[in-house]
């Protein structure tokens, strides 16, 4: 699922895919499930239950040079549930939900996205820099926001974002990931 605004650019993301994908323009997935960054996986079996929380996980290599993780441990822990029902030993990982200032700000987001889409500018300028400032290391807020407000979500304030990121210890609601 991607938490996205744009559809075109979510399309060459799903290409060659043969499974549904679903663009949730409203970003209710980070805020029901406290998603805080992407990319993140939440396993789900075939009857609907979340069988491993939010995990800081790639789905491919294409990041690996930038952020040093690569997606093949997760693999195969995908592999070794499907092929014989074993779950990682950090599935029963509890996440921690969003926080007053958290729920603030995805609550904020939403209202600027909507202020957007109706031609409100000034007010989803002024939402979009609460947001930011109530949650600053929320990537689903704080990168989500960039392609919406004519930022390039790969130049220069997302590197200072990451920075960020980094220095505040790696902040993350679920199954941190380290680097393999």
């Amino acid at each position: 699922m991607a938490l996205d605004e744009n559809l075109a650019a979510v399309a060459p993301f799903a290409e060659d895919i043969t499974y549904p994908v679903l663009v949730d323009t409203e970003h209710q997935m980070s805020e029901l499930y406290a998603i805080t960054n992407v990319p993140t996986v939440v396993w789900i079996d075939e009857d609907d239950r979340i069988v491993r929380p939010n995990a800081m996980e790639p789905g491919s290599d294409m990041f690996t040079e930038f952020t040093g993780i690569r997606c093949e441990g997760h693999m195969e822990q995908v592999r070794s549930w499907i092929r014989s029902g074993v779950l990682p030993d950090d599935a029963d990982h509890e996440v921690q939900a969003l926080d007053s200032d958290e729920v603030a700000a995805h609550l904020h987001f939403r209202l600027a996205t909507h202020a957007r889409r109706g031609g409100l500018d000034d007010a989803a300028e002024r939402h979009f820099a609460a947001a930011a400032e109530l949650a600053p290391n929320d990537f689903t807020i704080v990168r989500g926001a960039m392609p919406l407000t004519g930022v390039d979500p790969f130049g220069t304030a997302f590197f200072e974002l990451y920075g960020r990121f980094q220095e505040a210890g790696s902040p993350y609601h679920g199954i941190p990931r380290t680097r393999n």
